[in-house]
């Protein structure tokens, strides 16, 4: 290992160094390659079917790793089993949400709250619609809400990075707004970092530091957010984002 890679591994948070992954022997990920500071918040960007999800995953340990390595904090995680990088500090949204359906909005975040700054308090300062709801199923919850107790929830369990996998998907414009207030909190005053896969760039880009466009597994673009935001040519090349 270089000097260089050496130095990053020592003062980047999540260090993903020529990973290759997927599911069997499919590869999706095509060497990828990044770092992410403490406190840094990415965009994770791309067309449909252009890995983006599949890299999450990998992160959380749930695809087939074929090469490269992930670090967390300086520790080779590369290896270790999905439980064991929850407890080291990953928490994950996936698209799917997976809440506790059969439970009540309070037992989901107590069930697996741990000791940290972020409480089941916070989560309802955060998130209001969950304190009225404390007590309904998540089954009984609106698809924004359970988009809501699904952040909530990876939020207590004080994670030193969090994944959240569309979460804007599907969801009405008004909880759209409620989510990226509380999103934009996350990264830009609570100083936690953040991986968040986007289909709109115009949405998550205004709230993030960086961006990474993937195109066919592979990174083709990595830079500042407000940057690419700013570049049409750019988001009509890699992301189909029309000029305005």
């Amino acid at each position: 290992m270089g000097k260089q890679n050496m130095a990053d591994l020592l003062t980047a948070l999540l260090t993903v160094n020529g990973l290759k992954s997927g599911y069997g022997e499919a590869v999706v990920v095509q060497g990828v390659s990044f770092n992410l500071a403490q406190g840094e918040s990415l965009a994770l960007l791309g067309r449909n079917g252009t890995g983006k999800t599949t890299l999450l995953n990998t992160l959380v340990g749930v695809t087939r790793r074929h090469a490269g390595s992930i670090h967390l904090g300086g520790v080779d995680i590369s290896a270790t089993p999905p439980h064991r990088r929850a407890a080291a500090g990953i928490g994950w949204v996936p698209q799917e949400r997976n809440i506790f359906k059969s439970l009540t909005v309070e037992e989901n975040l107590t069930a697996v709250a741990r000791v940290g700054p972020w409480n089941v308090a916070r989560a309802y300062e955060m998130f209001p619609r969950l304190a009225e709801r404390k007590t309904n199923l998540g089954n009984q919850l609106s698809g924004g809400e359970q988009q809501m107790l699904a952040v909530a929830r990876a939020l207590v369990l004080n994670p030193k990075l969090l994944l959240l996998d569309e979460p804007l998907e599907g969801l009405a414009p008004i909880i759209v707004e409620e989510l990226l207030r509380s999103i934009a909190r996350v990264t830009q005053e609570e100083g936690l970092s953040v991986i968040i896969v986007e289909q709109n760039p115009r949405l998550i880009l205004p709230i993030t530091q960086r961006a990474i466009v993937l195109d066919r597994g592979a990174v083709v673009h990595s830079g500042d957010s407000a940057a690419l935001l700013a570049d049409p040519a750019l988001l009509e090349k890699w992301l189909a984002v029309a000029r305005t």
